[in-house]
């Protein structure tokens, strides 16, 4: 029998998927317009024949699961179920002769974040089953604050901050400088929507009485890429554009010192990929919150393709 498409390929080895055969797990991060590699190897032999092979890529789903890319040895040929994946997901024929089954997934987006299963059988036998998940971040935009330069002295204060183009979903915190409290949420009204990118957009407006010299900090968290964009409402007296904690650390509130670190981080991150890549993990000046737990258990791995392009 020749298999010519994915489900007879399926339904031929649905049989085989309860085996006792160990399931490698895999975590790989990626940003959003980058490539990155699924990482999907056998070790035991050294030279494979492509004729007794059967490779499939797929994400499990509980109704249908999604068909990334396959090789049918039957046909010779190498295949997409899914046009989300066309032309953007590859494996390559020379490297599975030598065992690496791997999937190069190109241009990553925000709808690719999943897990994904790796098949391999030789000679109708699963010889290979790795689960990679896949886990996709975006930088948020520096945050601009738009607040009243003054007015009377007890009357509402609206402050809004807004910051595009990030994932995962943000948090976002009003802080009190006088003494680095978090603001009561009931002051607040955040309102966080997904853009034509699949990427999310966050308006956060602040309501509170007026006061000589009030100083209000807007922080956007990424809890994925253990993020902080910190702005002040005292930096300018109508518009206000954020800087990253690392560039501003040191500053404290000094309006023209943060005026300087604008100018000087916009010039670095301009001229050098480095530049954003540090910016990923910048120091947090809000509170750290349970949030990041989840962050903090991918710390210390790295992300895919240093080189990415920033849509930021």
């Amino acid at each position: 029998m020749r298999l010519r498409s994915p489900a007879p390929f399926l339904l031929l080895f649905s049989g085989l998927l309860a085996d006792t055969l160990d399931i490698q797990q895999e975590e790989v991060r990626a940003m959003v317009g980058s490539d990155v590699t699924l990482k999907c190897i056998y070790t035991k032999e050294d030279s494979l024949d492509l004729k007794d092979l059967y490779v499939y890529w797929q994400i499990s789903a509980a109704d249908k699961p999604t068909i990334v890319t396959y090789y049918l040895s039957t046909n010779n040929s190498t295949g997409h179920h899914d046009n989300q994946y066309k032309d953007r997901a590859k494996v390559s024929l020379d490297s599975m002769q030598r065992g690496d089954f791997s999937l190069r997934l190109y241009n990553v987006t925000p709808q690719d974040e999943a897990k994904y299963d790796c098949l391999v059988f030789l000679k109708l036998i699963k010889i290979l089953h790795v689960v990679v998940t896949l886990h996709v971040a975006a930088n948020y935009s520096m945050p601009v604050v738009s607040a009243p330069s003054s007015g009377p002295q007890g009357e509402e204060l609206t402050i809004t901050c807004t910051s595009t183009d990030g994932y995962p979903w943000p948090n976002v915190y009003w802080i009190n400088k006088t003494d680095n409290s978090l603001l009561d949420k009931a002051l607040q009204n955040s309102t966080v929507s997904r853009n034509a990118r699949g990427l999310y957009d966050v308006v956060s407006v602040l309501r509170i009485r007026w006061a000589p010299n009030v100083n209000i900090d807007c922080c956007i968290e990424n809890v994925l890429l253990l993020q902080n964009l910190t702005v002040s409402s005292q930096a300018e007296p109508e518009t206000l554009s954020g800087t990253k904690d690392s560039i501003t650390k040191g500053l404290g509130d000094n309006p023209e010192g943060r005026t300087r670190a604008v100018v000087a981080g916009l010039a670095v991150l301009g001229v050098a990929v480095a530049a954003a890549a540090a910016g990923w993990v910048c120091r947090s000046r809000c509170p750290r919150h349970g949030t990041y737990a989840a962050g903090a258990q991918l710390q210390g791995r790295s992300w895919s393709s240093l080189a990415m392009r920033d849509e930021n």
